[in-house]
């Protein structure tokens, strides 16, 4: 009952005597993915064995074939590069999303050829990532307005060729 009172006296700002400085805030459990560069069964070693060591981490799961590392735990993403980094492997942030949640997979910055079968590239900034029926099909349509809007009569801004 004790650790209820301390608690919403904290939150209602009252010190509650105890000398309590700043509560400390807990990091949250989160899943960091990283693709690493890595050839062989020595490189994987490296990596999990670098990895699992930092504080917080409570798995390390690796996809040589994907390239692939996901981590999960108390962790921070940037910490987690840093430390994969330190390995001396070309390591980054995962780049690709699943085939099925891009609106136009065939783009130029967005379709890559080395990515994993039934993945692409993150959408750029000019094509949005695919949510939900309508609105899906709004955002779609997006990057071409501006072409259907060139030739018309409506707009002011339009070309006057035709």
């Amino acid at each position: 009952m004790g650790g209820t009172l301390e608690y919403l006296s904290g939150l209602l700002g009252g010190s509650g005597g105890h000398g309590h400085g700043k509560m400390r805030r807990r990091k949250q459990l989160q899943t960091v993915e990283l693709k690493v560069r890595m050839d062989c069964e020595g490189c994987e070693l490296k990596v999990r064995s670098a990895l699992s060591s930092m504080k917080g981490v409570e798995s390390v799961e690796i996809n040589r074939k994907q390239q692939k590392v996901t981590v999960v735990g108390f962790v921070e993403a940037s910490k987690v590069l840093k430390k994969a980094q330190s390995t001396g492997k070309k390591s980054e942030i995962w780049p690709y999303v699943p085939y099925s949640l891009v609106s136009q997979p065939y783009v130029a910055g967005t379709y890559d050829k080395r990515a994993p079968p039934g993945y692409v590239r993150s959408a750029e900034p000019g094509y949005v990532l695919a949510t939900t029926g309508q609105q899906q099909q709004q955002q779609a349509g997006r990057p071409h307005d501006h072409l259907t809007d060139m030739f018309n009569d409506e707009n002011p801004n339009s070309c006057s060729v035709m």
